[in-house]
């Protein structure tokens, strides 16, 4: 049986990270903050995306896991050259998630030596979950 490390769509991985949020944490924070939260947090895509859906908060938690587990991925968290805007997500043609790097994310990316940031994520009503894998 092949590691994690040899088996992760044949490349390498780098680092990983996971990270899961409580949808009330996030229902919070828009209720004391409003657009504020919004705009600093999420890129104007993902926004729209999420404000689609029926109840959006799930996935704006999905998000934001996703944006943990990706600095952690990283490891260097939510500082050090990484923002809450340096990853975003959007969906390829089948809808499945994937992960946008901004100019100081694609520069963390070359640093850190990896090709591409793999990402899952899920949600229920209650927790939005994502991992994180740092490939090359």
């Amino acid at each position: 049986m092949k590691s994690l490390e040899e088996s992760a769509l044949g490349r390498t991985v780098l680092g990983v990270g996971t990270d899961i949020v409580e949808v009330a944490r996030i229902r919070g924070a828009l209720e004391r903050h409003g657009d504020r939260f919004l705009h600093r947090l999420y890129t104007e895509e993902e926004i729209a995306y999420c404000q689609k859906q029926r109840d959006p908060h799930p996935f704006l938690a999905a998000r934001f896991a996703a944006k943990e587990a990706a600095s952690k991925a990283f490891g260097t968290g939510i500082a050090r050259g990484f923002g809450w805007k340096t990853f975003s997500v959007t969906h390829n043609e089948h809808g499945a998630p994937i992960a946008v790097l901004d100019e100081a994310g694609q520069k963390l990316l070359a640093e850190r030596g990896a090709t591409d940031v793999l990402i899952s994520l899920s949600h229920t009503t209650s927790l939005g979950h994502a991992v994180a894998l740092l490939v090359k």
